[in-house]
């Protein structure tokens, strides 16, 4: 396929392709005919533009102005758009769909992998050792150590089972690696599995530096400090959480991200996800200060390339006693929709939860530092107090994005007082819902955002057993939800970063532990899911007008694909990469070939 931009004495020679099209179709007088139209920046040519608007209709071309799709339709109308500078591309026949839209996407994260160091494909103890001492001879005495956890990215499966040894390294093994060093192995950030525990390595010093010793008793019952036959820790920090502690009360300072990680970060984990073709995202989980300032930074220089809609994550303990509903209302002006921000950057509603759990309140003392977050630990109220909340931001034009279907009883009481059809409230993480929670989300008018890559994959077989068979078609189920006209969205939860295996996880049903079909009769078909991953997703942050679909007026953003996703064999679509994206009509992302 080629790519590169036509140089302006082949610019008749492309132009003329086209009239001479336009002439065998009989169409190059009515085409001349008409009204001069704007010129375009660029043509592609020669390929399969699947527009996803109302009739799926498919076009051969499609011109680019402005930022946005001046036309569409077959290669020899869009002459009429061609100028001695527009870039005519032929696509030799690739396919291309809407820019894709990740519903919860938490885009932030992923460059953030490569700030500490990778301890790479380790599968013994002495590899783990090997690779620290690499690591201990570029760095100077009493200088820190800290890698990467143990396992295979993007989801860490196995974990000891795969070193030989079937355990975990000992702070004395880690001794012997960097005896001169603080050694600090992170744990995962436990949604990247999926699957308890969370496990963490630290040598003598780092435990030193911590302050830790046989005196230590862990602060929750979730946290274990691992210690051996005579009381002293072993350097082992297991968790039953998905989201780590040890790391952030005691290790703190060796972990953090700074300010720099994170602008440098964000620009890249854009990058990767335009390889995928994702065009915009909606940060559902919340952001905290710390994030909400590198999108605006990086906003203002130029260097945000993702469209992206940001909810808020309130630190409830940093709120203190402040009386909630004055609160509420001074939020008002920029997080009511429509929310603060332009098409680039803004904000839409905040994140809650329901509760006060010790382990989030021991880890929002690392604020303003979140670590993998990105947003506030302490975002949960008692659930009385949360009611109340949510009632003062409906009243605002506030909306919440709340996880799991638990929160409809919740929404369903707000709803009582202040109607919600209208104001989109969020679910995210969808899991279960039996018919009657599918007519109350139509009545409220919800969006779900979805996370099949843990509820259709990796802890699909957890929910079938969860519910007796004549209950599976409960399980996410998107068939029901689409037939009773929700506007289902698509997201990856950073974990793959792409949005293709969630495309296919809908068609599957397929458990990643049992590698059986669930409910298959909630499959969606091709066409379907494409629309959940496209235009759902901007309905999702009030953006259907502008963007979701391709048609003439709406912004330019799409992405040239490495297979048909309606076409190709359904194993095949977890695989696809984008050729070429472009948000508003520049290029974020373009490969040669």
């Amino acid at each position: 396929m080629s790519q590169k931009s036509l140089p302006r004495r082949k610019f008749l020679k492309a132009a003329g392709t086209l009239a001479a099209a336009a002439a065998t179709e009989g169409s190059l007088s009515r085409v001349a005919a008409q009204v001069a139209r704007p010129a375009a920046e660029m043509i592609l040519r020669n390929a399969k533009i699947i527009t996803v608007d109302q009739n799926f209709a498919i076009a051969n071309a499609i011109a680019i102005g402005g930022g946005r799709i001046l036309g569409l339709g077959p290669d020899a109308a869009m002459v009429v758009h061609a100028a001695p500078d527009t870039r005519i591309v032929d696509l030799k026949g690739k396919c291309v769909v809407p820019g894709l839209i990740d519903g919860h996407a938490h885009v932030d994260r992923e460059a953030l992998r490569s700030v500490y160091p990778s301890l790479g494909h380790v599968r013994s103890i002495r590899e783990i050792q090997e690779r620290i001492a690499e690591l201990a001879r570029t760095k100077q005495p009493g200088e820190w150590i800290v890698t990467m956890p143990i396992g295979d990215p993007p989801y860490y499966f196995g974990v000891p089972d795969i070193l030989s040894e079937k355990r975990w390294p000992s702070r004395h093994e880690l001794d012997a690696a960097a005896p001169d060093n603080p050694v600090y192995i992170r744990a995962i950030w436990g949604y990247w599995r999926g699957t308890f525990p969370l496990v963490s390595c630290a040598n003598t010093s780092a435990l030193k530096r911590a302050g830790i010793s046989r005196e230590t008793v862990s602060p929750v019952s979730s946290l274990t400090i691992e210690k051996d036959s005579t009381g002293d820790p072993t350097g082992v920090f297991i968790e039953q959480e998905m989201q780590p502690i040890a790391e952030l009360i005691w290790f703190r300072e060796a972990t953090q991200f700074t300010h720099a990680d994170r602008m440098k970060a964000l620009p890249e984990s854009a990058r990767l996800y335009h390889g995928f073709g994702t065009t915009s995202v909606f940060e559902g989980h919340g952001a905290a200060t710390e994030l909400l300032r590198v999108y605006k930074e990086t906003h203002r220089d130029g260097a945000l390339t993702m469209r992206s809609t940001l909810a808020f994550s309130p630190d409830w303990v940093a709120a203190g006693n402040a009386p909630r509903d004055s609160f509420i209302d001074s939020w008002a002006g920029w997080l009511g929709d429509p929310g603060l921000g332009d098409d680039w950057l803004k904000m839409s509603g905040v994140y809650f939860s329901v509760g006060r759990e010790p382990a989030s309140e021991l880890r929002a003392r690392a604020a303003p530092h979140t670590g993998w977050s990105g947003f506030n630990y302490a975002n949960g109220l008692p659930r009385a107090e949360l009611k109340d909340v949510l009632i003062r931001c409906a009243k605002n034009g506030i909306r919440a994005v709340m996880n799991g279907p638990q929160v409809l009883d919740l929404y369903d009481e707000v709803a009582r007082v202040v109607p919600l059809n209208g104001k989109r409230w969020v679910i995210a993480h969808i899991n279960s819902f039996s018919q009657r929670d599918i007519e109350r989300i139509v009545h409220m008018g919800l969006v779900p955002t979805t996370h099949t890559n843990n509820y259709l994959y990796k802890g699909l077989d957890v929910q079938a057993q969860r519910l007796p068979l004549e209950r599976h078609h409960e399980i996410v189920p998107l068939r029901s939800l689409l037939d009773a006209g929700v506007k289902v969205s698509l997201a990856t939860d950073n974990v793959p970063i792409s949005l293709f295996p969630a495309i296919a996880q809908t068609m599957e049903r397929t458990s990643f532990v049992t590698h059986q079909r669930v409910a298959p009769e909630q499959a969606l078909t091709p066409k379907e899911a494409l629309r959940c991953a496209t235009t759902n997703g901007a309905y999702l942050t009030f953006d259907e007008h502008k963007k979701g679909t391709l048609e003439v007026g709406k912004f330019a953003d799409l992405a040239v694909l490495s297979a048909d996703p309606l076409t190709v064999d359904l194993k095949n679509i977890h695989g696809i990469t984008a050729s070429m994206t472009m948000v508003g009509g520049k290029g974020v992302h373009e490969t040669d070939g």
